[in-house]
C-alpha cells in the first residue's frame, strides 16, 4: 500500500472533512502516527495526551500575558494534530472502540472548558470592561457548543447516507445503558461512567436536532438525491467545525487579538449557523423521500 493510500485509510471521507485539517493538521497528525505505528501505544492514549495538552493550553491562557498567549497556541495545535492522531491511527490499525469514540468526545468537553475559562481569567478579567467581556466569552463558550453538535449532528447524519449506516441512537445508547448498570453494580468506573455519561448528553442533543421523541433518528431520504443535494452545503456546516474554530483561536492569541477571536464567534459563527440551518431546511424539503 502507497503512502498516500495509507494516508487516505485515515480520512473519514472527504466531504465531512474541515478544510484546516485536510491540509494542515491530519497530514501532520499523520506522520506522527506512521512514526508510532510500530509501538503499543493506543488510540486511547493518544487521545489522554491530547486533552493534557489541550488543558495545559487553557490553564496557559489563564495566565493572561502575550508571550503566554502564544505558547497556548502552539499548545492547542499541538493538541489538535493528537486529536486528529487518534482516531487516524484506530482506522489505520483498525482498532477503534466505542469508549475510545466516547472518550475523544469527552476530551473536546474537557479542553473547551479550560480554553474559555482561561480566557475569562487569562483575558476578560485585565480588560477595562471585565464584565462585558466574561459576559462575552460565556457567550462565545456557548456558541462553540451549539454550533460543533450541529456540525456533528449533520457530519453523521451525511456519513450514516454516504456508507449506508443504520441511523439510529438506540443501539448504542442501551447498550451503554447497560454497562453504565454493570459499572455501577461492580463500584468504580467512575472515569468510564462519567465518559458514558457524556454520551447520554449527546444523544439528547442530536434528538433535539432531528426533532424526534425517541432514540431512533430515521432516513427520511433517498440516499443518492440526500448526498447530492447536501455535498456543497455539508461543507459549509464544516466551517463551524472545532478546527476551524480551534485554528481562529490560536491565529487570534498569537495576534492578541483574543477579543476578535469572541466577536468572531458569537456574531459570524452564529449567523453562518442560523443561515445554514434555514438553507438546509429548504434543501430537506426538495430533496427525495425514502421509498419505503
Amino acid at each position: 500500500m502507497s503512502l498516500f493510500s495509507e494516508y487516505k485509510k485515515t480520512l473519514k471521507l472527504a466531504a465531512v472533512e474541515e478544510v484546516f485539517d485536510l491540509i494542515f493538521y491530519r497530514p501532520l497528525a499523520f506522520l506522527f502516527v506512521k512514526a508510532i505505528y510500530p509501538t503499543n501505544l493506543t488510540p486511547n492514549q493518544i487521545t489522554m495526551l491530547s486533552i493534557m495538552f489541550g488543558v495545559a493550553a487553557g490553564i496557559v491562557v489563564g495566565l493572561g500575558n502575550s508571550t503566554w498567549f502564544v505558547y497556548a497556541a502552539l499548545l492547542f495545535m499541538t493538541y489538535n494534530i493528537l486529536d486528529c492522531s487518534d482516531g487516524q491511527l484506530a482506522r489505520l490499525k483498525n482498532n477503534g472502540s466505542e469508549i475510545g469514540r466516547l472518550l475523544d468526545g469527552f476530551g473536546d468537553y474537557i479542553v473547551s472548558i479550560f480554553a474559555y475559562f482561561g480566557i475569562g481569567f487569562g483575558f476578560a478579567s485585565y480588560t477595562d470592561e471585565p464584565i462585558l467581556y466574561w459576559i462575552l466569552t460565556a457567550a462565545a463558550g456557548a456558541s462553540n457548543a451549539v454550533q460543533a453538535s450541529l456540525v456533528d449532528y449533520h457530519r453523521n447524519r451525511y456519513l450514516d447516507y454516504a456508507f449506508n449506516r443504520e441511523a439510529l441512537l438506540e443501539d448504542s445508547y442501551n447498550h451503554f445503558v447497560e454497562e453504565n448498570e454493570r459499572m455501577k453494580k461492580e463500584g468504580g468506573h467512575y472515569f468510564d461512567r462519567f465518559v458514558i455519561w457524556t454520551f447520554f448528553v449527546y444523544s439528547k442533543a442530536q434528538l433535539i436536532f432531528s426533532k424526534s421523541d425517541t432514540k431512533k433518528i430515521e432516513k427520511k431520504y433517498e440516499a443518492k438525491d440526500f448526498l447530492k443535494r447536501n455535498k456543497v452545503l455539508m461543507h459549509f456546516w464544516t466551517y463551524l467545525g472545532p478546527t476551524t474554530q480551534w485554528t481562529l483561536l490560536i491565529i487570534f492569541l498569537i495576534f492578541n487579538r483574543i477579543d476578535l477571536y469572541l466577536w468572531t464567534l458569537v456574531i459570524i459563527g452564529n449567523l453562518l449557523a442560523a443561515s445554514l440551518t434555514v438553507i438546509q431546511k429548504r434543501v430537506n424539503r426538495n430533496t427525495k423521500p425514502a421509498v419505503l
